[in-house]
């Protein structure tokens, strides 16, 4: 696990800046994520005290909101598609194929924080169904193959 002291700067730095803006607590949370990668359990206590809210009241809103992370992400994240024309053309069979080929749940981090699954209701493509995002680029019509040379790619180099 990180040295979570090391954010503190940036962690009171985005605090100094948007602690007196109406409604801050997102703005904070996602500067905080966006520089740390996610938003580290020591921010907590700095923005609870900060903006006068219990610290439950800063935890309910990271865990509400599910683009929020509390752990470093992982080097790479598949978000597979699973609304319903992405269904129709075989998302999950697809998703049961990478829980299977990394040994994860739809929410799962690879033991080596390689890769993260995550799955979504909808990528916009769904004239190229079935899609997948990994690492914010759309790969679209994916097949059984085409997914596994994808995965190998992130899990043999590191680069997908």
């Amino acid at each position: 696990m990180p040295d979570e002291t090391l954010h503190l700067p940036l962690i009171q730095s985005v605090l100094a800046l948007e602690k007196d803006t109406p409604g801050a607590l997102l703005p904070i949370l996602h500067a905080i994520q966006e520089g740390c990668g996610y938003v580290p359990d020591a921010a907590v206590p700095e923005i609870a005290h900060a903006l006068n809210l219990s610290q439950a009241e800063v935890r309910g809103v990271i865990s509400f909101y599910h683009d929020f992370r509390t752990t470093p992400p992982a080097r790479h994240t598949l978000r597979l598609c699973r609304a319903e024309s992405c269904q129709s053309m075989g998302a999950e069979g697809l998703a049961a194929q990478l829980r299977e080929h990394l040994g994860l749940d739809d929410h799962g981090t690879s033991a080596d924080g390689s890769i993260s699954l995550r799955p979504v209701y909808c990528l916009g493509a769904c004239v190229c169904s079935p899609t997948l995002e990994l690492d914010g680029e759309l790969h679209a019509r994916l097949t059984p193959e085409r997914l596994r040379q994808l995965v190998n790619a992130c899990l043999e180099d590191g680069a997908c």
